[in-house]
């Protein structure tokens, strides 16, 4: 049996969004002067948006051990469920810069990052507004699941 699954989402230039989401892709492009990416040279910035109105940013910092890295999103996700962990997230801009320059491909988040958002927005009960940032055009996803419309559950329900 052949199965098929599909997510919608919108291809916008970051005038064209609202003022709030707009300004959080700014913030989470501001963010990216953070970043410490030595080896890739891939700098990443993210910016989340809490229910309680508080903005948390992460940049990506690299590590000469490479696994010891964490990514941009991860950073912003653990001090985000640290600080308020009883508050939802609402939304996540992303984005990244080579040399000084917005790239011209919206970056997309790695699988372990993508496990993350999709496990937080399984635990809080609603939804997380994902928007990825390029050089021409921000990708705005409903919600973390169309990023890993496969995520990982446990057998017994839980993450």
């Amino acid at each position: 049996m052949e199965k098929t699954f599909s997510f919608t989402y919108q291809s916008l230039v970051l005038d064209d969004l609202p003022k709030a989401d707009g300004d959080l892709c700014r913030m989470a492009l501001q963010t990216t002067h953070g970043s410490y990416a030595p080896y890739s040279q891939f700098e990443v910035g993210a910016a989340l948006r809490l229910s309680n109105g508080e903005t948390v940013t992460g940049a990506n910092q690299e590590n000469a051990s490479y696994p010891c890295g964490t990514c941009a999103e991860r950073t912003a996700l653990n001090y985000a469920r640290t600080v308020w962990p009883d508050v939802n997230i609402e939304a996540i801009a992303v984005a990244a810069m080579q040399q000084d320059t917005v790239t011209g491909t919206p970056p997309y988040p790695c699988g372990l990052c993508r496990q993350s958002l999709a496990e937080v927005e399984h635990r809080q009960g609603t939804p997380i507004r994902v928007m990825l940032v390029a050089a021409d055009e921000v990708l705005v996803f409903s919600s973390a699941e169309c990023l890993l419309p496969l995520a990982f559950h446990s057998t017994d329900g839980h993450f």
